[in-house]
């Protein structure tokens, strides 16, 4: 069962105990990236070292209409501290066209980085001086904190501060020349009107003087999307200076947001809300507490029909809210977490979206109109209610959905979109629409689908067979004696059979396939092991985790097809195309442990073995995203880390599989 919501705060501050540290041999890695949101589906981001390597890096990317609609505002800011006769640039670029491509070089003055609860925090050493710099977003509002603290000095720092700014959709490049921007000061600081009706950018400063700057700079070089095959340069205004001077045992707070208000107790908000979100979890490992906080990076609002709501956010940088991911992520981000209430929400607010029995598969960041080419990600909403109901056994919200529910079993049963519906022969679920992705394993390239997987697929058919048996037990639990599910589910089982192949010994990947059945060796089958209702046999069960085991599991994940697949690739990497060949064909995804230990344990039966597959994710909260579970990892050795830095799935499926083997 999942924990209640904590009533109270734990007595000892996350701020405190959960930090990762990183000293100065690390620090200058620029593959290494931070991030903090605002529960609005807007956030800041970078590296680590400094230099901006993404489009998507800026100190507040604003969700224009939350949670998506993402605008970079503030791109920057670039820090420069005098002591005594030396100045020291603590900022670092890096340019395209210069003899010096990172210019300055700000991190090899950064003495360690830390991750504090959920705030940044770096440390400069100044000569015998030291300085800390920490970064935060304000809570449900389009606002981002920096704030310096002079720790240590036998003298007065003198601080000047140039803050950058741009106003472009975060998946673009911004080129400046002769762009003016309305930059006026106002009372302690400065506010920037890119165009007319833009969102304006609000500048102050708790102390020093804050002065309007027009200055372009042009050609800032962003390397991780030259890498992505993208254009990977942009340029940025030198809008605002902030100039202050700082005492031993003094601070300054920059605010940089989209209206205006003061810094008042905005870092203890932040610490306190970081204790709330551990609170209950004080027995749980360090990295564990970690994940908890990185799941509330996750979840954000979203409005439905003028009411409030809640969504998750697929992953960060780039992504938006997709029905799939958030229905797989619920359990791990908001069950495992106590966060019902958000759950809740969050199921009300899909099933308000429900079109022809399909939940939406994603919706585009700019556009108002959701997509539903998806065959599973709807029937893993049915799942995703059963493990709402079990944790908190809320009649009254399982009786309102009933018949949201009913309506999406029906269209399947009947057939709908993207001849998405029951084969009469049989009562398997298929799937076929030429030229669209529909399951998860949904790349494209131009107009070809890499993996169509066209027909009834393996994945998509134990999820059906368990929709059906939830359905059977909801309606005992509600009374809802009209409908009969279970007589479908048991012809799905006896059908079922069709996916076991005795000559490989494991499931066929999908089967009535334009060319038949593919005997590829995939791990989508783990799921008609892991799901609570399985079809399958003890032994069948035990033979799929055994080779997926042997041939597809890594200490971060499971490959998405088996190394002698013709198919497959061992490294994910270079432009858009590349990327998309290789994203189902080999590469490795984390999110795929959750399965994988829960389905090892259901046939092994030892909980310290099944836990011991994860041992490795703690040490991957240092080497990409800090605290957080990347997208993707190539699929050879030594499985370097891919896609973005922070992924919803990723740490719900290890949060959810980790706590369901707990010790107790």
């Amino acid at each position: 069962m999942y924990p209640r919501p904590a009533s109270t705060a734990s007595s000892e501050s996350a701020a405190v105990t959960d930090v990762i540290e990183l000293g100065p041999g690390c620090v200058a890695d620029r593959s290494l990236e931070w991030l903090v949101t605002n529960g609005r589906g807007s956030f800041a981001s970078g590296t680590v070292a400094g230099p901006r390597t993404r489009r998507y890096h800026g100190l507040l990317v604003a969700a224009r209409r939350p949670p998506v609609g993402r605008v970079v505002l503030a791109s920057r800011i670039a820090e420069t501290a005098t002591v005594g006769d030396e100045t020291i640039p603590l900022f670092s670029v890096r340019w395209r066209d210069r003899d010096h491509p990172i210019d300055p070089a700000g991190f090899q003055r950064l003495e360690r980085f830390r991750l504090v609860g959920s705030i940044p925090e770096w440390t400069y050493a100044l000569g015998a001086a030291r300085l800390t710099k920490r970064v935060w977003m304000e809570y449900g509002a389009d606002t981002t904190y920096v704030r310096f603290d002079v720790a240590r000095a036998d003298e007065p720092i003198r601080l000047s501060v140039d803050v950058f700014v741009e106003h472009r959709p975060f998946h673009e490049t911004t080129a400046g020349g002769g762009w003016t921007m309305e930059v006026r000061p106002i009372a302690g600081g400065a506010e920037v009107q890119a165009f007319e009706g833009a969102a304006p950018v609000v500048i102050t400063a708790t102390a020093g003087r804050v002065e309007p700057r027009h200055v372009w700079y042009e050609s800032e070089f962003l390397e991780a999307e030259e890498a992505r095959g993208l254009d990977a340069t942009t340029d940025t205004l030198l809008a605002a200076n902030v100039t202050v001077t700082v005492e031993a045992g003094e601070s300054v707070t920059l605010r940089i947001g989209t209206t205006h208000g003061d810094t008042d107790d905005a870092l203890d908000r932040r610490r306190r809300r970081d204790e709330e979100l551990v609170a209950g979890h004080d027995r749980a490992p360090a990295w564990i507490r970690r994940l908890v906080l990185a799941a509330d990076q996750f979840v954000v609002g979203r409005s439905s029909e003028g009411r409030a709501g809640s969504t998750i956010i697929a992953g960060y940088p780039w992504f938006e809210d997709w029905g799939r991911d958030t229905m797989i992520a619920l359990p791990g981000l908001l069950l495992v977490t106590g966060r019902h209430r958000e759950a809740a929400e969050l199921l009300s607010t899909y099933a308000g979206w429900v079109e022809n029995g399909l939940i939406p598969n994603r919706f585009p960041d700019g556009e108002d109109t959701p997509e539903y080419n998806t065959v599973d990600a709807t029937l893993w909403f049915v799942a995703a209610v059963d493990e709402y109901k079990r944790a908190t056994g809320d009649r009254a919200l399982v009786q309102q959905l009933w018949p949201v529910l009913v309506d999406i079993l029906d269209h399947h049963l009947q057939g709908t979109r993207h001849g998405i519906g029951v084969d009469s022969a049989d009562g398997l679920l298929c799937a076929s629409d030429p030229g669209w992705q529909l399951t998860w394993m949904d790349a494209k390239v131009g107009g070809r689908v890499v993996t169509p997987r066209m027909g009834k697929p393996v994945e998509v058919n134990a999820l059906w067979y368990h929709s059906l048996m939830v359905m059977e037990s909801l309606a005992e639990w509600l009374g809802e004696t009209e409908r009969h599910f279970g007589e479908a589910a048991g012809r799905v089982r006896a059908s079922f059979q069709r996916f076991w192949s005795d000559e490989l010994g494991f499931c066929f990947d999908v089967i009535d396939g334009p060319e038949g059945s593919d005997p590829a060796l995939r791990p989508n089958q783990l799921l008609a092991v892991s799901l609570r209702h399985s079809p399958l046999r003890q032994d069948q069960m035990r033979a799929v985790v055994d080779v997926c085991a042997r041939a597809l599991f890594t200490p971060v994940g499971l490959r998405t097809v088996g190394r002698r697949d013709p198919a497959y690739h061992g490294r994910y990497g270079g432009g858009p195309l590349d990327r998309d060949e290789a994203y189902h064909q080999g590469t490795v995804w984390p999110w795929l442990l959750g399965p994988f230990v829960t389905a090892h344990h259901r046939v092994h039966g030892d909980p310290d073995l099944a836990r011991s597959f994860l041992e490795a994710i703690p040490l991957h909260l240092t080497e990409a995203g800090i605290g957080s579970v990347s997208e993707v990892f190539d699929g050879d050795p030594p499985h370097v880390p891919g896609g973005t830095v922070a992924q919803a799935w990723s740490v719900a499926e290890i949060l959810r599989a980790w706590h369901e083997l707990e010790p107790r």
